[in-house]
């Protein structure tokens, strides 16, 4: 497949705001692919080269792509920043100037006498602007209809081959060899081609669709409509790289995807709990359960491959190099060569042996000072799961088998230790052991089914949260997504911003519902740090993604990346809000909503889910009624 004819389909993507829509283009895109670029077709959808939990990034912005634009279209550099300023996107930018250059070697080619004039879009460059309308009726037609068709078009592989090149330069003098590899692509692709190529780079390609539409796509590729989705989702939890499952599937088709299990250094994504508010309700729910203190960290699944130790979070950001005392204790106390383990790290207090608060975890969370940091804030890292081990596949085993594994292969030590553990099937000991850990300063505890497998990817029964923030009114927070904001008034003028959209994300649809617009509660330091932010991912239109009514609309839509901590006093009913609405039904709404904090260790889709937000009111004594 050439890259023109990438780029024509990642035109309709941008251009279709329906998700069903969009399924379909990813499905024809993917048919006409051949297995061996599939793959490469994948991350460069995502504006990557690699996987998202590789942590390779182009290392480009803004200025280093204005100068490959230069360079490939010969055109000055304040003129591609004049065009820019207009445009406000790099990608149209360079569409633009490919216009500009194709203009003027017509011009040169017809009438090298006569002197280019200067208008708007030719201002700088001396060139003509390029011919608009030339040619039949039935030519331009064809032209609008059908994908760019060039003598000696690049192809995906070839392009996606030189992309690599320029993410994987470092060192001296690689800034001027990525410019100048980029430019070169410049200077030998289409138009629209042009226009990807300048937004992949920067990570600024927004095509409005998720990973979850790409496994519909890859069904729907099969001819099975939706139908085999789920065997392709659970492969896909197991193993999230999309170019693999991709490459997979077109090779052997989705009985290919069936076997796919762990592999350490892959990220597994991370298995999620239900909820509940009481002893009595967890014994009705599961019976004799094993029930562990919830420890308030960061969650990090640690993946061992011989000598080679690595960390990820829950969005499968690659954190090792943030825990070097983490990486030390774990070739110290990991009898295996190959192992895949969940834990907790935590700080602690090296007087008392005491955990502290989430608040001073979150201090280890940093790029810069890392060692001096490990001394004065330590981390304990609390296991309490074993997915693989040398070469054994853990997921479908129970609970109880899991553990045996984790308490044979970790030694007694000074930085990792399981969880403790205990056996009940009775729900006044069950509620000692849940006060007993808010008593120590916990979040309360998980009660675990003994023979539950592990739900990759998934919330379900197999494992129950009881916090102390259930038993009554709303004291829990929510995860909520940054959808959109509105400008400032008045002192928020100066800002930018005065308001702004949050939602939580429908597994079922795989959208993001509203459920609130905040204008009240943030420091005037806050409001900047949240413009500054979200102005990141400015996007020109409403998410594909986003169900939100009229009302709702927003100044500036941002693309689905900011994940926000809300606390509020308590879920009420709204007309005005999607989350949970169902009918003539009204959604759910936040009373009195302000911000804690921000969650970069979740991905959008990790946030609190709609069905979480029915529990959360349905444990407030609301009266249940019908959600989607």
């Amino acid at each position: 497949m050439t890259f023109a004819r990438l780029a024509w389909y990642f035109q309709k993507l941008e251009e279709t705001a329906s998700r069903n829509l969009m399924t379909e283009v990813l499905a024809d895109l993917f048919k006409e692919a051949e297995p061996e670029e599939i793959d490469k077709i994948c991350y460069l959808a995502q504006g990557r080269v690699v996987p998202l939990f590789v942590p390779l990034e182009f290392g480009m912005a803004d200025k280093m792509v204005i100068k490959a634009i230069s360079r490939g279209f010969g055109a000055e550099e304040t003129e591609v920043v004049r065009i820019f300023r207009e445009e406000g996107d790099l990608g149209k930018t360079a569409e633009r100037l490919f216009g500009l250059r194709s203009a003027c070697r017509l011009s040169e080619s017809s009438d090298a006498s006569v002197p280019a004039p200067r208008t708007k879009n030719g201002a700088g460059l001396g060139i003509r602007p390029e011919p608009v309308g030339s040619g039949s009726n039935e030519d331009i037609a064809s032209r609008q209809a059908s994908p760019p068709c060039l003598s000696r078009a690049l192809s995906v592989a070839e392009v996606f081959e030189i992309l690599n090149k320029v993410a994987h330069s470092s060192g001296g003098g690689s800034v001027e060899q990525k410019i100048g590899l980029l430019g070169d692509l410049f200077n030998a692709v289409d138009s629209l081609s042009a226009r990807y190529l300048a937004r992949i780079p920067l990570g600024k390609l927004r095509l409005g669709f998720s990973d979850m539409t790409i496994l519909d796509a890859l069904s729907w590729m099969l001819g099975e409509g939706k139908r085999v989705r789920p065997l392709i989702e659970k492969a896909y939890n197991v193993r999230p790289d999309l170019g693999f499952i991709a490459r997979a599937i077109k090779l052997g088709g989705v009985g290919e995807v069936g076997e796919i299990g762990p592999k350490p250094g892959t990220p597994i994504l991370m298995a999620r709990a239900e909820r509940l508010s009481s002893g009595q309700e967890i014994i009705e729910k599961i019976g004799k359960c094993a029930v562990e203190p919830k420890i308030d960290g960061f969650r990090l699944a640690v993946h061992i491959e011989e000598s080679r130790i690595t960390l990820f979070s829950r969005n499968m950001e690659d954190m090792t190099p943030m825990f070097p005392d983490l990486v030390e204790g774990i070739r110290k106390q990991v009898m295996a060569k190959e192992a895949i383990l969940e834990g907790e790290a935590i700080a602690y207090d090296t007087q008392t042996g005491e955990y502290l608060p989430f608040q001073e975890t979150v201090q280890r969370k940093r790029k810069y000072d890392i060692e001096q940091m490990a001394q004065s804030v330590p981390l304990k890292l609390i296991c309490f799961d074993c997915l693989y081990v040398d070469g054994k596949n853990l997921i479908h085993e129970g609970y109880l088998e899991r553990r045996k594994y984790l308490e044979n292969i970790i030694k007694t030590g000074e930085t990792l230790i399981v969880n403790e553990m205990k056996i009940v099937d009775d729900p006044q000991e069950l509620e000692k052991m849940f006060q007993d850990a808010i008593s120590r300063g916990l979040e309360g505890i998980f009660a675990k089914r003994l023979d539950g497998v592990y739900q990759a990817g998934a919330r379900g029964w197999n494992w129950i949260k009881y916090k102390r923030s259930y038993q009554g009114k709303l004291e829990d927070t929510i995860d909520a997504v940054v959808m959109g904001y509105d400008y400032g008034q008045g002192k928020r003028a100066g800002f930018g911003i005065g308001d702004f959209l949050i939602g939580v994300y429908d597994q079922k649809t795989d959208t993001f519902k509203t459920i609130a617009k905040i204008g009240t509660g943030l420091t005037d330091e806050e409001w900047r740090n949240l413009k500054v932010q979200s102005s990141k991912f400015k996007v020109q239109s409403k998410p594909a993604r986003y169900d939100a009514d009229k009302g709702m609309e927003c100044n500036v839509w941002v693309a689905p990346a900011m994940v926000v901590v809300i606390r509020a006093d308590e879920i009420t009913r709204s007309p005005v809000h999607t989350a949970g609405r169902v009918g003539n039904n009204p959604g759910f709404a936040l009373r009195f909503p302000r911000l804690i904090d921000f969650r970069d260790d979740k991905a959008p889709e990790d946030a609190t889910s709609v069905k979480e937000i029915e529990e959360m009111y349905q444990l407030q004594g609301k009266k249940k009624v019908e959600t989607a």
